[in-house]
């Protein structure tokens, strides 16, 4: 089976600035890594590397068996802010058939088939009935979750998610997770960058370990031990109980 994500000693600088250096793993179809780390760690630049939008360093990193940007039309990315103005008068629908462009060209209109992907994807998310609504009168998380349809829509091997649960309430958490799972069972494979080591427990098989180099990258409660959180976070243990986060100052 081809990796959908393989990274074999990934190093990015930006000047003489190292950004990233030696980070290897590979994420099989159908499972989900969760990239955690502190602010600046790293997490979005890798992510940048992943779709091919900034040049490596050194090392290689492969896409469903290609280079980067020959398997851009296979992935979606869903941003940390989306540039999508809210006061721009554009739909819930028309923002989720954005996701099909990639297969269908620019230049050429949705076609029922198009459509039809669009309406299932907002069904997956939960926002069916929001087709008609104005993309700007959504509530924070609504318009994470339209986000995440947009790339669904695609039909993606590989989702790439930057902190997708920042700011959502728990309703538009649920069915962000529901549709991650989903996705999964199809056989995609998802990379999430997040600062939310319950959400790693609950939707990811692997994690990565990432302060500018890598700390661990393996299957997720091997990975989140406190031992290994605490040299990725600079002398932070960070450790789980139950459904909370402890934080403890070394």
């Amino acid at each position: 089976m081809i990796p959908a994500l393989h990274l074999d000693g990934v190093g990015v600088a930006y000047g003489t600035t190292s950004a990233l250096e030696n980070i290897d793993g590979t994420v099989a179809p159908g499972e989900a890594v969760a990239l955690i780390g502190p602010n600046g760690a790293g997490k979005s630049t890798l992510i940048k590397a992943i779709l091919g939008l900034v040049p490596l360093s050194s090392g290689r990193v492969t896409v469903l068996g290609r280079a980067p940007a020959a398997a851009r039309r296979d992935v979606a990315y869903v941003p940390q802010a989306d540039t999508l103005d809210p006061e721009f008068p554009i739909s819930v629908g028309q923002v989720v058939l954005m996701g099909r462009y990639r297969r269908i060209g620019w230049l050429r209109r949705p076609g029922a088939a198009d459509r039809q992907a669009a309406g299932q994807a907002l069904e997956q998310v939960g926002l069916a009935d929001r087709a008609r609504h104005r993309f700007g009168t959504l509530s924070g998380g609504q318009r994470q979750r339209v986000l995440l349809a947009r790339a669904i829509a695609a039909e993606p091997h590989l989702l790439l998610l930057d902190e997708p649960f920042n700011g959502v309430d728990a309703v538009s958490e649920q069915a962000l997770l529901d549709a991650i799972a989903t996705l999964k069972k199809e056989g995609a494979a998802v990379v999430i960058a997040t600062h939310d080591l319950a959400l790693a427990h609950l939707a990811c098989e692997e994690v990565c370990l990432l302060n500018r180099r890598q700390y661990g990258f393996g299957p997720t409660q091997a990975t989140l031990t406190p031992e290994r959180l605490r040299a990725t976070y600079g002398g932070h243990a960070l450790e789980l109980r139950g459904d909370r986060v402890i934080v403890a100052h070394s």
